[in-house]
């Protein structure tokens, strides 16, 4: 598939990128960027920071939000290897975030191998995933104009702080406090789910000095192409082969989780079915055969198709206001076939 190949070609130099801020190996020169004035103990910062995380990275990943990222610059007329070192301030951010997700969620698989929590402990795992956080701020020292420099790090900013509150609703929604609305729910994946995506266009538009206008008219795009996504990642809980997708079977519902088609289900069941749907999310059960039940429910009420209807409506009229601003190129189509193949994907 076109897509397939587009992020193979980048995820190799993306994670090159990344090396760059947190080498596999460390070194003395490494510590170049903080203040050391006494004896640095290498050793133990790669052991818990740099091994964790790359036994993280390597486990695959497809390094899209970058890529997304990079595919917005060639759209707006700019060269990708130009602007190759942001790619970490997007995908680093990300990575940390699912690795404090795991802890958060108490998971147990992450693309297929145990969540890093239980590999190298809870403490390390916090440290590192806000390390990833963090380290990628380095960029800013490239010789960048002053005032695109302050406006690139307020858009960083900004996203960073907005994805803790969609993950705030997601882990209140799914302790049993409520069922949302579906406008709910959509303002928490816009929030948790798009907002790195949006950091991907407002900050391709912000380096190629584009005006604000345009900026958050991208941005929107984005985010709604991030909301699309996590309803296909929704439906791939219950549907996706397990090998390839990489996670534990029926993880969403042993979360608890909320999603569009527990709404969608919730809103179509009658008060017994609605009922024990619930009551088997708020247990948080591993037990397979009410994970079944659970899942039997929802299917029952055509929520899966409703979902998958629902993500292609948002793509196709996100897309509508952005075909009328970016000019006509190759990458223009590339960016409407990757908002396509996010929703269709299988992993």
């Amino acid at each position: 598939m076109e897509i397939e190949r587009f992020l193979s070609r980048y995820a190799g130099e993306i994670d090159r990128a990344i090396e760059k801020y947190i080498p596999r190996k460390l070194e003395q020169e490494w510590l170049k960027y903080w203040e050391v004035r006494y004896e640095p103990d290498l050793k133990g910062l790669e052991e818990a920071l740099s091994r964790p995380i790359w036994d993280f990275l390597d486990r695959g990943g497809k390094r899209f939000r970058p890529a997304l990222f990079l595919l917005f610059i060639q759209a707006l007329g700019g060269r990708p290897k130009r602007f190759m070192e942001f790619t970490p301030l997007i995908e680093l951010a990300h990575e940390g975030s699912i690795m404090i997700d795991d802890i958060e969620d108490q998971g147990k698989l992450r693309r297929g191998r145990p969540c890093t929590h239980l590999i190298f402990g809870e403490d390390i795992a916090i440290n590192a995933g806000n390390f990833m956080y963090f380290v990628p701020l380095l960029v800013f020292r490239k010789r960048l104009k002053p005032e695109t420099a302050v406006r690139a790090f307020r858009i960083w900013a900004q996203e960073l702080t907005t994805i803790h509150l969609g993950q705030a609703l997601d882990i209140w929604w799914h302790r049993g406090h409520k069922v949302p609305t579906e406008a709910e729910y959509m303002q928490m994946c816009a929030w948790k789910s798009g907002t790195l995506l949006r950091l991907s266009a407002r900050l391709a538009a912000c380096l190629l000095e584009k005006p604000v206008g345009l900026e958050k008219r991208l941005g929107e795009f984005a985010e709604a192409i991030g909301i699309a996504f996590q309803i296909q990642d929704d439906v791939l809980d219950l549907i996706a082969d397990r090998k390839r997708f990489g996670k534990a079977w029926g993880n969403d519902i042993t979360e608890g989780k909320r999603t569009l088609m527990v709404i969608h289900a919730c809103q179509k069941a009658g008060e017994r079915e609605r009922k024990e749907l619930l009551k088997i999310l708020d247990s948080h059960t591993r037990d397979r055969q009410k994970i079944k039940r659970a899942m039997e429910i929802i299917k029952k009420y055509g929520s899966i198709e409703y979902a998958k209807q629902r993500s292609r409506e948002i793509v196709e009229k996100a897309w509508k206001q952005v075909d009328r601003i970016l000019p006509e190129s190759e990458a223009k189509q590339k960016l409407r076939a990757f908002a396509e193949f996010l929703i269709q994907r299988s992993w």
